[in-house]
């Protein structure tokens, strides 16, 4: 009996522990630094410089966004995005709420060439109660349970390091590896709990991720790019868009424009294809559709009301659900009878909109039926039903409960089980070919989008915006989400809390400085040391991070290795462009990289070789091309040398142009930088 009972009980404890480990991690892969803060620790000097914006109150009235920077002691400053939100109810005017801060750390000069982006923090995100983690690990608990009532002291959680993106990748693979081999066989009961909490987790965060997304687009179209160039913004986007894929955090910098333009472009496509599939739908069934815009003019969502005098004339009148997905209302007494929310909207002659007082408009009374979100990636989503409110959430739960009890109760896979594999796909395709709202892409981006619109548009109806947000809770399947009115409080308080961390010499400015002497690692470490420091990182579950020690060349050694990646950078974003670089390009920019290159770029890397060899023969400018030889004749990689024959062999090249590549194919081999002596010297030599 003995023998039987140890294993079990050694079981049991192994579960209990790995479960309470789950619940008490970090809600992402950074959180591990943003430590309480004290109340008696001292303050730094550390000065705080806003924007004219902010200054400026008399603007608030036509203002939607304003800007605040703060510097940070140790050389970095906090970039905050505030927007006036008339569409939560408060006291306060105008409703100002801090909504997503990012923190750049500039080396404490005025250089744009040696930034880094790094924290982006925002602020609705918080952590969970107690209570909020509880409920979000019990299984098929598919609603809200109330809200956080106060932010802590402490720091909040940012969502991502944008200068760290592999780390998250691979703690993810690491906890899925644990959840896997370690939690899953220790029962349904700690597989379902864990693995509920996990998607609980990941939904919150992907919801403020996209929140944050919609944030900063608005804010670019409306008040223009003010402190983030081009690359910056498109780099944020871009990252904070591959926190959806699963191996987002290892795309290189090279292909983060390319990637976020590509979301950009489908992300469109789908919201017209939705828009014109709702549309025709609304006017066929004889109904009335009027899109939601957002302040930048795009219409994410939409509205379907219905004439309250069309019920009697088409009483009884055939119905399509398709694509709509809600009852008919030909059939529905209630509407006759109905107390809800409605409007008086008038109307000419030929049915157009016009404004009351108009000369022949009739006075006609409107019924809302249904609220879309327009970016589903298939078909239109529904959102609000105001005649059966838990429609909506009936189709988000079909394929959160799907899979819950496929893969958490029944332990079906469709890597390992061939008959189910064949049912999913099947039914897949049936229920997305037949435009049927159930097992469809989660809500969580539409919804997240719903509520950012809810707080900034400002035509809508008080009343009406305050049905919709009533009524779009109880879509919610988190137990972790606040509503409205709670995270625009939240965000509040977790600013404050952010900026007195920041101002805290063991605050912001001592994670600063950890984060520059782990970046000192590619600098003084071989790739295979890397990898042992990234091991032992990952299986300590983040408490052990190397960090070199701080030297007083440290911050020269890093701006000279951020210049190089930034030149590196815009020469691949060159050479990866068509035409003449002479016509598209200001060649003045191109010289200035080449030479940063041919000065400091001994130890660039392959692809800026290729780069500065792809330039060569697309220019007609001689010191151009100089420039592009001088930079590949200072590299140590072989791909340099590569190149340059590659170039000594191009048809069109005169002579004088071949004799001087084959000068510096013949010169001495570069002395390899410090951190790449590991290489071994190329001594090829080419002769006439």
């Amino acid at each position: 009996m003995h023998n039987c009972r140890t294993p079990r009980l050694r079981q049991t404890f192994v579960s209990s522990v790995l479960f309470l480990l789950l619940l008490t991690a970090p809600q992402g892969a950074h959180a591990q630094d943003a430590k309480t803060v004290l109340e008696n620790a001292p303050v730094a000097p550390a000065t705080q410089t806003t924007e004219s914006s902010l200054a400026n109150n008399e603007h608030d009235a036509e203002q939607l966004f304003r800007l605040e920077r703060v510097a940070v002691e140790g050389g970095a400053e906090l970039i905050t995005i505030h927007a006036r939100l008339e569409g939560l109810e408060s006291s306060r005017e105008p409703n100002w709420v801090p909504l997503v801060t990012i923190l750049r750390d500039t080396l404490g000069d005025q250089q744009p060439e040696n930034d880094r982006l790094r924290y982006v923090w925002p602020l609705t995100y918080t952590r969970p109660t107690r209570r909020q983690r509880i409920l979000g690990a019990v299984p098929f608990l598919y609603a809200r349970v109330g809200n956080k009532q106060n932010a802590s002291t402490q720091a909040p959680p940012p969502v991502l390091d944008l200068a760290a993106t592999n780390r998250e990748v691979w703690n993810n693979i690491f906890w899925t590896a644990l959840q896997n081999i370690l939690i899953d066989p220790y029962g349904m009961p700690i597989k379902a709990s864990t693995r509920s909490y996990q998607n609980n987790i990941s939904a919150y965060r992907k919801s403020h991720i996209i929140r944050a997304l919609s944030v900063l687009a608005l804010y670019d179209t409306i008040q223009g790019s003010q402190v983030f160039s081009p690359s910056e913004l498109s780099e944020i986007q871009a990252r904070l868009r591959l926190t959806d894929k699963t191996f987002g955090g290892l795309v290189g910098d090279h292909n983060l424009e390319r990637f976020n333009d590509k979301e950009i472009s489908q992300a469109l496509d789908d919201r017209g294809h939705n828009w014109e599939l709702l549309r025709q739908r609304v006017e066929a069934e004889s109904l009335v559709f009027e899109p939601l815009l957002m302040p930048d003019g795009s219409a994410t969502h939409a509205l379907v009301w219905i004439a309250k005098p069309d019920l009697i004339a088409n009483r009884g009148k055939k119905y399509d659900s398709r694509f709509l997905n809600i009852a008919s209302p030909w059939s529905d007494k209630r509407l006759l009878a109905w107390e809800g929310y409605t409007e008086t909207r008038y109307f000419d002659a030929e049915h157009r909109t016009v404004p009351a007082g108009t000369p022949g408009a009739r006075a006609t009374e409107m019924i809302p039926l249904a609220l879309y979100g327009l970016d589903n990636p298939k078909i239109p989503m529904v959102l609000v039903d105001f005649r059966d409110g838990l429609n909506p959430k009936r189709r988000e739960m079909s394929r959160r409960a799907l899979h819950d009890v496929t893969r958490n109760i029944l332990s079906l896979s469709t890597f390992g089980d061939l008959p189910y594999l064949l049912g999913h796909t099947v039914f897949d395709f049936v229920t997305g070919r037949r435009g049927i709202d159930v097992n469809q892409p989660s809500r969580v981006h539409t919804y997240a989008q719903l509520k950012l619109l809810l707080s900034l548009n400002q035509s809508l109806d008080p009343e009406l915006r305050e049905q919709i947000g009533q009524r779009l809770e109880k879509v919610s399947l988190n137990p972790l989400e606040n509503d409205l009115e709670v995270e625009a409080r939240l965000a509040r308080q977790q600013y404050e809390a952010l900026l007195a961390y920041a101002k805290r010499f063991d605050g912001l400015p001592a994670k600063l400085d950890r984060d520059r002497r782990a970046e000192m690692l590619p600098l003084a470490h071989s790739r295979r040391e890397q990898i042992f420091f990234r091991a032992a990182n990952i299986l300590s579950f983040g408490a052990y991070t190397h960090r070199e020690k701080a030297t007083p060349d440290m911050s020269e050694r890093l701006d000279l290795a951020r210049r190089l990646d930034y030149h590196s950078r815009f020469l691949r974003e060159v050479a990866r462009s068509t035409g003449q670089v002479d016509v598209a390009w200001n060649l003045a920019d191109i010289k200035r990289s080449l030479q940063f290159i041919s000065e400091h770029g001994a130890g660039a890397g392959s692809t800026t070789a290729k780069a500065a060899a792809a330039i060569f023969p697309r220019t007609e400018d001689p010191d151009t091309r100089r420039f592009c030889l001088d930079s590949l004749g200072r590299m140590t990689n072989p791909t340099a040398k590569t190149e340059l024959l590659r170039l000594s062999q191009l048809r069109n090249l005169d002579q004088a142009g071949k004799d001087l590549i084959i000068s510096y194919l013949n010169a001495p081999p570069p002395i390899p930088p410090i951190a790449s002596t590991n290489q071994k010297p190329i001594s090829t030599r080419v002769d006439q």
